[in-house]
């Protein structure tokens, strides 16, 4: 049986769930959120946690029951807690600011980047070279944190760009001079 499936989501105080139509909807202090659950998995939910059984143990129901347990999971975390990831940026005169609803990026190009911020996600510069991108939903919260670095990927020879908090970059040595 799956490690990741069996094991069963612990519900916090202040979050309500439910299941309607295929649906696991999760509603905390952040907000509500509602996550697809494959129609072949059941989602069996208790007084203070949360369980997914699988009908079978065919390869397809096996592979399913992890990943619905941890969208589960997930929805549930992201309602009481939220997702955040944060983003460095590197480089001389790079930085980044707020205007309204819409993120401006100066990442050494002719022109400023104007990224608008979707629904559901908010974006704060806490200084002009960190971003930190928060939401409920785990991919949402990735995808646009993922977006904003492709602007400026982290170049190996001096590491100038957008890397994530952490993010090591290998450094390459770069031409040696002539004889």
């Amino acid at each position: 049986m799956s490690r990741i499936g069996r094991k069963p989501v612990p519900v916090p105080k202040g979050v309500s769930v439910r299941m309607e139509d295929g649906k696991f909807f999760a509603k905390g202090p952040k907000g509500e959120f509602a996550q697809a659950i494959h129609a072949e998995m059941k989602v069996e939910i208790g007084a203070a946690e949360v369980t997914v059984a699988r009908p079978s143990e065919a390869k397809r129901h096996r592979s399913l029951h992890g990943l619905s347990r941890t969208l589960v999971a997930n929805s549930i975390k992201g309602v009481s807690d939220g997702f955040a990831k944060k983003l460095e940026i590197r480089g001389v005169g790079y930085k980044a600011e707020m205007k309204g609803k819409s993120l401006v990026l100066a990442l050494g190009y002719s022109h400023a980047i104007d990224f608008p911020v979707p629904t559901g996600i908010e974006i704060q510069c806490e200084t002009p070279t960190m971003i930190v991108v928060k939401g409920i939903d785990k991919q949402l919260v990735g995808q646009i944190a993922a977006n904003i670095r492709g602007f400026r990927p982290p170049e190996p020879y001096k590491g100038k760009g957008i890397r994530y908090e952490g993010e090591t970059v290998r450094q390459k040595a770069g031409k040696t001079a002539g004889k």
